[in-house]
């Protein structure tokens, strides 16, 4: 089996840049809008949605605060106008191809030229062409849609016709298109405007196609390209399907297929292909493992055996390698541990009892030694085999346990069977770890079971089980969900803004700002991947069923903590945080600076604050003002000295004071002391 991919598969270059374009605002915090799908790929328009692109359809549904992104398919000249007019913020994402078109066209001669667009109508990118157009225009998407404008053109006097196509426009219909207009048009102007990048990927996936037996064209159904890929290989290819996403894969056509074509449209993300070819693999790889454990389990029962006779055995004792059996025959029974169970981990006690009767097939027969080597697990899988085509055709949900990891997948064992997994189906997501499944009993289906001679094959899928589970979580979720209720989640994912949060079948987001009250540069700060995490239901989205999700505790507000705990006039220690050219902010409490005003950091006057503190230091301070409305708390270093000064003066008129007294008594004393001299 060979899988060839075609090179051209992917992004193209104007997709590249529209996608790079959303990414950057993205990244720096700005919200987005585009009118319609910013691509024709809706995998990738809700992986951006997650991120805060939304899609609008039109200009004014555009939030105010969000800036435009003009996609690649390009806009008419009036959307522009418009924007302009209403002064939206926007970037021009259109591809620098279609812009060649839109120039070409917005230049002919409104009194003498003709326009011809070869291109589907109700294409976005034709629509917008159209919009730039200022003479007659009309639209043509084969030979046969030609034929009918031939007579409007011979009809009007039109001094020139101009002819251009839609970027993604079949190149083997315009090569015929070209060569009509030619022979009925003398007076045509011709613009080969389909884009080289479509001319390179329709001839490879026509050559792929004719040495494939089996197609795969990846991308979005609504995609223009993507159709026409589909339709150059199906001509090439009986056998060409088109998918969006490895989960529309037929198990059935890549375990028949020998050599395996793939291409992809030019607004198919890189992952998404990626995905398809591992899954390919994994179906391939898979057949080879689980071809090799029916082998072992059916045919190796054939070799070196005396006789492939089922008996009855009872048993006897059980010992930790082995279980003696009675069959009704001279020789002793024996079941050797590894022939007990495919479970290598069981415990013999744990699957037979003193006394039961077991079916058995006869290994090998020693009749020097006067023993027969006996297996359950083998007509366990005799049997598990047939009722696995049943299970097949009913879709039942089965369970059984992961008992290895293989390449490509993981082994699941059902009634003595080994099921070969896929790892693209034995996880919901593809980051989930496979070795963290083994030894987990997994609820499962059966979706392929096939038999070519001796070989027989099996594989199952946990993932189909577990989007039907997670569909049944969401609906009840949404059934129960409001604002401020509280639920337990677990962190799937971080991004640069925020982490997304699966609540049981939903995600939330958590914003970066939702997880503390100090300021964090990354929410790998606060939570990691698997984290299980305590939020409350913030705010619904109805319309797009978006939850954004609290994390912050109310007891651990800053400003809570301040309210409390701390009062205007109180002195406290504060540690310089940073310095400007009007003030230093100091920490009170985390996540809470104050202002120390230029004027109230000494008792005179300074050219800036750095000359008196310095980062890091940490000072005494009177809380002067606090205002919780807008969060803002102001300090004063000079209040403190005026005080210090006060009662330095207070101190001095005591003293003062203090000393008139004694003088006043020792003056006294010695006028009294006078008068009785005197006196005598």
């Amino acid at each position: 089996m060979s899988i060839r991919k075609a090179d051209s598969a992917g992004f193209c270059f104007g997709v590249n840049r529209a996608i790079n374009i959303v990414n950057d605002l993205l990244e720096k915090g700005i919200k987005v809008c585009t009118l319609g799908p910013v691509i024709h790929n809706m995998e990738m328009v809700r992986e951006l949605e997650r991120r805060g692109c939304r899609a609008v359809e039109n200009i004014d549904d555009i939030d105010k605060d969000a800036t435009l992104v003009i996609r690649s398919h390009g806009v008419s000249q009036s959307v522009f106008d418009r924007l302009i007019e209403k002064q939206v913020d926007f970037q021009d994402a259109t591809c620098p191809f279609v812009k060649k078109i839109q120039k070409i066209v917005s230049e002919a001669d409104p009194e003498n030229d003709i326009i011809l667009i070869a291109g589907n109508k109700s294409h976005p990118e034709v629509r917008g062409i159209i919009g730039h157009c200022k003479s007659d225009s009309y639209t043509f998407n084969n030979e046969d849609e030609l034929d009918e404008l031939v007579n409007i053109i011979r009809n009007k006097n039109y001094k020139s016709v101009l002819v251009v196509a839609q970027t993604t426009f079949d190149t083997k219909e315009w090569k015929k298109c070209v060569k009509k207009i030619k022979k009925l048009c003398t007076n045509a102007k011709i613009f080969d405007t389909i884009c080289n990048a479509t001319s390179v990927r329709q001839n490879e996936a026509d050559l792929i196609a004719s040495c494939s037996d089996f197609m795969v064209v990846i991308g979005d159904r609504h995609s223009s390209n993507t159709g026409k890929l589909f339709d150059i290989c199906k001509k090439q290819c009986s056998n060409t399907v088109l998918i969006e996403t490895a989960d529309e894969l037929n198990y059935s056509q890549v375990l028949k297929a020998d050599k395996i074509g793939v291409t992809a449209g030019a607004s198919t993300p890189a992952r998404i292909i990626k995905e398809v070819l591992d899954t390919m693999n994994e179906i391939k790889s898979g057949e080879k493992n689980v071809e090799e454990s029916f082998e072992e389990m059916l045919e190796e029962s054939l070799k070196n055996l005396n006789t492939n006779e089922r008996v009855i055995g009872t048993v006897l004792s059980i010992a930790p390698n082995e279980v003696q059996v009675d069959v009704g025959r001279k020789q002793t029974g024996f079941i050797p541990v590894s022939e007990l169970s495919n479970d290598p981990d069981a415990n013999p006690e744990d699957i037979v009892k003193i006394g039961d009767k077991l079916e058995l097939l006869i290994m090998k027969t020693n009749d020097q030694e006067g023993t027969i080597m006996l297996s359950k697990r083998r007509v366990d899988a005799i049997k598990g085999w047939e009722e696995l085509k049943e299970k097949e055709e009913s879709k039942e949900i089965l369970s059984g346990k992961v008992t290895e990891t293989v390449k490509g997948g993981v082994i699941v064992l059902y009634n003595g069977v080994k099921i070969f997994v896929p790892a693209s189906q034995a996880t919901f997501s593809r980051n989930d770890s496979l070795d963290e499944l083994v030894g987990q009993e997994v609820d499962f289906r059966i979706i392929e079971v096939s038999q070519r001679g001796r070989r027989k094959r099996a594989i199952g899928s946990i993932r189909s089980v577990l989007k039907e589970q997670r569909a049944a979580q969401r609906e009840e979720f949404w059934k129960t969900c409001e604002i401020g209720k509280r639920y337990k989640g677990v962190v799937k994912s971080i991004t640069s803004y925020g982490a997304f949060v699966d609540l049981g079948g939903v995600f939330g987001m958590i914003h970066i700002s939702e997880l503390s009250w100090t300021h964090i540069k990354n929410p790998s700060e606060v939570v990691n991947v698997g984290d299980v995490v305590d939020v409350y239901v913030k705010d619904i989205n109805e319309e797009t069923k978006k939850i954004s999700l609290g994390f912050k505790n109310a007891e651990d507000n800053p400003w809570e903590i301040l309210k409390n705990n701390y009062s205007e006039g109180m002195v406290v220690n504060v540690k310089i945080v940073g310095l400007t050219s009007f003030g230093a902010f100091a920490s009170i409490v985390p996540g809470i600076d104050g202002l120390i005003h230029i004027s109230q950091i000494a008792d005179k006057r300074i050219d800036k604050p750095a000359d008196v503190l310095k980062v890091g230091e940490t000072v005494e301070a009177k809380i002067t003002a606090i205002d919780f409305d807008k969060k803002r708390v102001s300090l004063s270093m000079r209040a403190l000295l005026a005080e210090e000064e006060q009662d330095s003066e207070e101190e001095s008129v005591e003293e003062t004071a203090e000393k008139t007294e004694e003088q006043a008594v020792e003056e006294a004393t010695t006028d009294t002391a006078e008068e009785t001299t005197e006196a005598e």
